[in-house]
């Protein structure tokens, strides 16, 4: 089996150091589980090494509007943890990793100036170890993903305007 390419970019309007800021808070983590409809949800940011942050998301996620397969895998709810390490403000490795499930997603983040604006760029290499159905599955877990991000980035711009 092989692993599917994924690749997101968010744009906000806002310098490098605010995104990270952003990013690395705790309140605003929370913000974007709300927004995302998560039932349950645990944040935990620490510094790691001298400007990093290891941020570490772990929630619960209802599974409804999956399709019925990756339902009858995941059940009606499933853990996902999420742990980006930024080793400096503008780059970070990331990890998805559902306990007990055959999935993951691992990859890259970074924060990119661009102007007056910073790109956010996530990208994974998605895998779903399950015989036959791996692909399919992969691409299911992909769009969640994307849907995801497309959460977050909208809570993003909100925040970075003000509405925390």
């Amino acid at each position: 089996m092989c692993a599917m390419r994924f690749q997101q970019t968010a744009t906000y309007d806002a310098p490098v150091a605010d995104v990270f800021a952003m990013l690395t808070d705790p309140a605003w983590r929370e913000k974007v589980g709300v927004a995302q409809g998560v039932v349950s949800s645990d944040v935990t940011v620490t510094p790691e090494g001298t400007e990093g942050r290891r941020v570490v998301i772990d929630q619960v996620q209802d599974t409804e509007g999956l399709p019925a397969i990756a339902k009858k895998i995941a059940g009606p709810t499933t853990r996902a943890i999420v742990t980006e390490v930024w080793s400096s403000p503008t780059t970070g490795t990331i990890e998805i990793l559902a306990p007990g499930k055959p999935t993951k997603a691992v990859g890259t983040v970074s924060l990119v100036a661009d102007g007056d604006r910073t790109r956010h760029v996530t990208d994974l290499e998605v895998t779903v170890k399950v015989p036959i159905l791996g692909g399919k599955l992969e691409q299911v877990m992909a769009d969640n993903i994307g849907r995801g991000l497309e959460v977050e980035q909208a809570v993003g711009v909100a925040w970075l305007e003000g509405d925390r």
